[in-house]
């Protein structure tokens, strides 16, 4: 698996191609529709999938979908990943989880050393605190890819958890 992450948008969003032979994946299409299109000029686009849909994490969305043929979110498995329900900072949070790279793309629900902000809209700290608590249960050594900032690793991040809300 090779991971290409693009840093798009005003809010700096992490955009993520994730290639394995000739196909690849885009997660969260922040922004800059036609540098992703030329990040993914010489792989088959198989799915485009989207963490959650808040603004920065969704403004190519369109684009793409209407320039590779394809809905957003629509599961298949390609590549081996499965959809993990996050909630907490939004209610559609999911985490994208690559079991045989140990690897998992949790756009805004973990960061290095935090969380996601649980004040808006459809946020909810209840739900962020059992998002949190099922993660305990997955191994140390998965790499963590966010939607903002650099990667981590859950054992790092798993000491944290707790304080998160003290």
């Amino acid at each position: 698996m090779v991971i290409k992450t693009l840093v798009l948008g005003e809010l700096r969003t992490n955009c993520y191609i994730v290639v394995k032979g000739g196909e690849c994946l885009i997660i969260d299409p922040a922004s800059d529709a036609p540098k992703i299109i030329e990040e993914c000029q010489n792989y088959r686009v198989v799915a485009i999938l989207v963490t959650h849909h808040h603004f920065d994490h969704v403004l190519a969305l369109e684009e793409l979908e209407e320039y590779y043929h394809l809905k957003h979110n629509v599961f298949k498995d390609k590549m081996g990943y499965q959809v993990i329900k996050t909630p907490g900072h939004a209610a559609d949070c999911l985490t994208f989880y690559f079991a045989e790279d140990k690897v998992m793309f949790t756009g805004d629900f973990i960061f290095y050393h935090t969380c996601g902000r649980c004040d808006l809209e459809t946020s909810n700290e209840k739900d962020m605190r059992q998002s949190l608590e099922m993660m305990k249960k997955y191994p140390d050594d998965i790499v963590i890819y966010p939607g903002h900032g650099s990667k981590t690793n859950l054992g790092e991040e798993k000491k944290f958890f707790d304080s998160y809300f003290a």
